[in-house]
């Protein structure tokens, strides 16, 4: 099945994989900085988290099949989320997105943006809309 980028237009039976954002990692890095005159210790904290989100921006992917979330590390598939599971979902603080929440029968997942929020809306509404 082909893989679509977030930039094309696509149908609910289409693959789509999310690009990924570094804003929410780059924001962390530059508000670790002016943290470094008053607490190094805060700023060095923030600073690695900031990192390490870096990292996982660069490397982990979403992709929206027509049945299931599927998160890769590189080229190599480490979770499956079908949507008949899913209870709902919610994407927190819309100016600037920066967790992305969802509910299944047995658990509860939180990730950090680290994908083209918009692209993610929609394709969340296309594919598992919210139940109330």
């Amino acid at each position: 099945m082909p893989v679509t980028t977030a930039a094309s237009s696509s149908l609910p039976s289409q693959t789509i994989e999310l690009s990924p954002s570094y804003t929410l990692p780059l924001g962390l890095l530059v508000v670790a900085v002016p943290l470094l005159l008053f607490s190094p210790w805060l700023a060095s904290v923030i600073a690695i988290f900031g990192l390490f989100l870096l990292f996982q921006a660069a490397t982990i992917r979403l992709q929206f099949t027509p049945t299931a979330l599927d998160v890769y590390r590189s080229d190599k598939m480490i979770r499956r989320f079908p949507y008949q599971e899913w209870q709902n979902w919610k994407i927190f603080w819309t100016p600037v997105p920066i967790l992305f929440y969802f509910k299944e029968v047995n658990s509860i997942h939180f990730l950090p943006m680290l994908f083209d929020p918009k692209m993610l809306r929609t394709c969340l509404e296309e594919r598992c809309p919210i139940r109330n």
